[in-house]
């Protein structure tokens, strides 16, 4: 109990810089975003631990306390029920004599597998020492655990830290762990440099190396980061998907996390494909991973920012926040799986409709700005266009800024153009436009656009091709405007404000 008191003092002397930058509220923070978890104060990177217990979302975090740029990481620690409105907790695990906290999972461990009491909450994390990357030994990343049995209130670390040593590997981290019910058995999937290694464990101390993963297919343009392994089902039949961060190597720069779709037998993964295949086209979904204990149900988050230019972006008290969380499944285009990937549900009570019209002819522009007065920035937008053919939507602002999300159909490709969004003078690489392929020949295309002050999410196709930037205006978004070359027709167009006051 007394080192949950000195614990919470810590995290409240830490959030008074939070409270010294803006007197008013974080809310107004330029930048800051209105449902999308950020921290209050300080420099914020990589999902950790996200598990489901109880009726609660917990998130940890790479954090440091210490500044709005990288440094020591600790864990930051946040709960939600809905997604939309997140508390943000005390630091959960702190850097220590083996070293500072990187990535990694936590897993309930319903049957008491590791003695940490039933139902304990057991974080498994890489320690990252210091002192010996700079003997240069190449051993200086190893995993190690923690348990907690106040869900997840205080934590405990092992003493027989590391359960995992390095074997000779300078980037040996990320650990995500699961429970796999056929082997009776915990399996880690740990990125190893250039590809992943399995290993497995009864008691999550004891591991066993079981294979490897990658080392000549996927791109390779960057160290492998921050990997996960999950059962999908498609038409009953189940297929196992491997996420892989990579940074850099993102198809338009800099950070990304790629995915395979294949096999696992509790020993081996072995790909269906060998297709290059992107979670996310946009820049700034990174280190992504899915929640523990959802059952059936994954639900994903990321990072919203990107390592070529993360410790730079304009923001002030804070630095960093996570995207929206998203509900993963299957599909199958041209007898492959890809991902589909789509807003979580617990969205909707917070969807405020304000135009919503079954068809609507475009002839060079329409303006739905006078539908959503006074619009300040946080909406989500649906559409669907009954021929494939070239359109622009520009999301605007009173100085002129604007942000251009389209497609074109001599490349068959979905974009997002941030060149003239504002605020792009602190990257020389930012102001750029990026695309995505879409995966689908069919005439019509459905689009859903999400809005958050500072950030625009893109789903396409029901969530086949999905972009995510950020970018950053002097004013709120304003004005929507959508425009095509050719006489089109819309269907099912909506536009919603996003309020999350009207959650419950």
């Amino acid at each position: 109990m007394k080192n949950k008191f000195i614990r919470t003092a810590i995290f409240l002397l830490c959030s008074l810089f939070s409270i010294g930058v803006n007197a008013q509220s974080i809310e107004n923070e330029k930048y800051r975003p209105a449902f999308h978890f950020s921290p209050k104060a300080h420099w914020m990177n990589d999902p950790n631990g996200m598990v489901y217990y109880n009726g609660v979302y917990h998130l940890f975090f790479q954090y440091h306390p210490g500044g709005t740029t990288w440094g020591p990481m600790h864990w930051g620690h946040a709960t939600t029920q809905d997604f939309f409105n997140w508390e943000e907790k005390p630091i959960a695990l702190y850097p220590d004599s083996l070293g500072t906290i990187f990535s990694g999972s936590i897993v309930i461990d319903k049957d008491n597998t590791a003695g940490f009491g039933k139902n304990a909450m057991v974080a498994i994390f890489t320690h990252h020492n210091q002192k010996i990357e700079e003997a240069k030994t190449g051993l200086h990343q190893y995993q190690s655990i923690a348990y907690s049995n106040d869900e997840g209130e205080t934590w405990t670390k092992y003493k027989g830290n590391p359960v995992l040593p390095n074997p000779g590997i300078s980037d040996f981290r990320d650990p995500k762990v699961m429970w796999y019910e056929q082997g009776k058995k915990w399996v880690m999937t740990l990125a190893t440099k250039d590809r992943i290694t399995f290993y497995s464990s009864p008691n999550l101390k004891a591991w066993k190396r079981e294979s490897e993963f990658g080392a000549n297919l996927g791109a390779h343009g960057g160290v492998w980061e921050c990997p996960d392994l999950f059962p999908l089902k498609s038409n009953g039949k189940t297929v196992w998907v491997l996420l892989v961060s990579i940074n850099p190597g993102g198809p338009n720069g800099g950070s990304a996390t790629q995915y395979f779709t294949g096999n696992f037998d509790g020993n081996k993964f072995v790909p269906n494909s060998t297709k290059e295949k992107w979670v996310d086209y946009g820049t700034d979904n990174y280190a992504g991973v899915t929640w523990s204990n959802t059952g059936d149900r994954k639900i994903f988050l990321g990072w919203m920012n990107n390592w070529q230019y993360a410790n730079q972006v304009p923001t002030k008290a804070w630095r960093g926040a996570m995207t929206l969380p998203r509900e993963l499944s299957l599909a199958s285009v041209d007898g492959a799986y890809y991902l589909r990937s789509l807003p979580v549900k617990e969205i909707s009570p917070s969807l405020k409709p304000v135009y919503k019209k079954g068809t609507v002819t475009i002839d060079k522009e329409i303006d739905l700005s006078a539908y959503a007065k006074p619009l300040d920035g946080k909406f989500k937008l649906d559409l669907s266009l009954e021929n494939a053919s070239d359109f622009n939507i520009i999301l605007s602002n009173v100085n002129g800024q604007k942000l251009i999300i389209g497609y074109n159909k001599k490349s068959n490709s979905y974009f997002i153009d941030r060149a003239l969004s504002g605020e792009t003078s602190f990257e020389k690489g930012f102001a750029q436009k990026h695309s995505a392929p879409r995966l689908l020949t069919n005439k019509e295309i459905n689009i859903s656009l999400i809005l958050d002050v500072a950030s625009v999410e893109l789903f396409a196709d029901n969530g086949l091709t999905v972009m995510t930037d950020i970018f950053f205006p002097d004013s709120a978004i304003r004005t929507i405007k959508i425009q095509s070359k050719a006489v089109n027709k819309l269907s099912n167009l909506s536009l919603s404000k996003i309020d999350k006051k009207q959650l419950k």
